[in-house]
């Protein structure tokens, strides 16, 4: 006799595995734990075979019946449900291997090594929270314009421009990878250009009128705050690295001899290693200097333990301090006073300006610059730089300009 459900319902498990027939080949196996499962035996190709139907309660009785109902038409079309099932596990598993999640995962493993930690989980985060939760699960082949665009407008919705249109990029570069590999055929992200609510463009404010660059340079000779501060803040113009490169400047990496900082790679945003020629300003502070901190591993160490290096918000709050706002300048900020004024008031090559900024550009042959491209050049070009930094200062005192007057107020 068929089953009902409710008899399904109270079969109880026994020390062994026991089968109750339903009709039509279905079954219901449960097992000693308790689990029950929908079976069907069938003949084909003059074999007799059992499909899989499913797990009670997940699927019930009907749900069974249905299922073996499917079957049994396939078996009179000449096919093998079994067949159909097993390439349907295929198909299925290779859509989850071509997902745009694990084909964005694959991508970032595969940039790691050329991105610096933080780097790397900004990423990772702005996927996993803004861009899986809406296309992670989808084959990648398959996602459309409308797809990614019904994606960033809800990163839009909230009013995050900037973010929504960094998605757009990240997107952008999975989609291409995917091209490149042999998943994927075309790039949505192309057709959403204009799609996105437009953002301008913010940069690190920078002071870069030669005018007030000498009051600064005098208000960073007077700060009163700590001896590691104030010395960070004198050296950050004549560097023009970034503020966590400085941060982090070890003793080990300053060469006296050869007058250079040699930074390794995996302190650097482009993960190569560096030479900061130094000047001889910069050589007459770091001297000063080495009898203070010489004993430490880091050059500027950290107030609460020596062990780490100063925190990334020293410099910022000792600018605020001075008066200087934030829409003025900030320590990233020295980066674009020196390739402005380098480039437009000294009259230097652009690309010895952008080497020594450790910018990831190439020459015109497609090479990368490495850490000694141009070195020559551009440790005179240092020294140049110091000499006219001192020359804007001196400008200052004997033009009788008021150091500080940052904010726009009559002197």
């Amino acid at each position: 006799m068929p089953l009902t459900a409710q008899e399904v319902k109270n079969k109880k498990a026994t020390d062994k595995q026991y089968k109750v027939s339903d009709e039509k080949g279905l079954f219901l196996l449960v097992h000693p734990n308790g689990s029950k499962y929908w079976r069907m035996n069938y003949r084909y190709g003059g074999k007799q075979k059992t499909l899989a139907l499913g797990v009670y309660p997940d699927i019930s009785l009907a749900d069974a019946r249905g299922k073996r109902d499917d079957a049994r038409s396939l078996i009179a079309n000449g096919l093998d449900p079994s067949d159909i099932q097993r390439a349907k596990k295929v198909a299925q598993h290779q859509s989850q291997e071509n997902s745009f999640k694990a084909i964005a995962l694959e991508w970032i493993a595969k940039e790691t090594g050329k991105w610096s930690d933080s780097y790397t989980h900004k990423i990772t985060r702005l996927l996993t929270k803004d861009i899986f939760p809406a296309i992670g699960s989808r084959p990648i082949s398959e996602i459309t314009p409308p797809d990614l665009l019904a994606c960033l407008r809800k990163i839009e919705a909230r009013g995050v421009v900037e973010t929504a249109h960094r998605a757009k990029r990240i997107a952008g570069q999975i989609f291409r990878y995917a091209i490149a590999t042999g998943r994927a055929e075309r790039d949505p992200s192309h057709d959403l250009k204009g799609a996105l609510v437009t953002t301008q463009a913010s940069h690190f404010a920078a002071i870069t009128d030669p005018k007030e660059v000498g009051p600064l340079l005098l208000m960073i000779d007077d700060y009163q705050g700590t001896i590691e501060v104030s010395t960070a803040l004198k050296l950050a113009p004549l560097f023009f690295c970034r503020p966590k490169e400085l941060r982090y400047m070890e003793w080990s990496e300053i060469h006296f001899d050869k007058e250079e900082w040699r930074i390794p790679g995996d302190k650097m945003k482009v993960k190569e290693d560096h030479i900061v020629p130094l000047c001889s300003q910069a050589m007459e502070i770091l001297q000063n200097f080495l009898n203070i901190t010489g004993h430490r591993q880091y050059v500027f160490p950290s107030a609460r333990s020596p062990k780490r290096p100063m925190s990334d918000n020293a410099l910022l709050s000792a600018m605020r301090r001075m008066g200087i706002p934030k829409e003025k300048m900030t320590p990233h900020g020295f980066r674009a006073m020196a390739r402005t004024l380098l480039d437009e008031e000294l009259g230097y090559r652009i690309e010895w300006i952008e080497c020594q900024l450790a910018h990831a550009v190439k020459d015109a042959n497609g090479r990368a610059y490495n850490r000694t491209t141009y070195l020559r050049q551009r440790k005179d070009m240092m020294q140049h730089w110091a000499d006219y930094l001192d020359e804007l200062k001196a400008k200052s005192i004997t033009s009788n300009v008021v150091a500080g007057n940052f904010n726009g107020s009559n002197c």
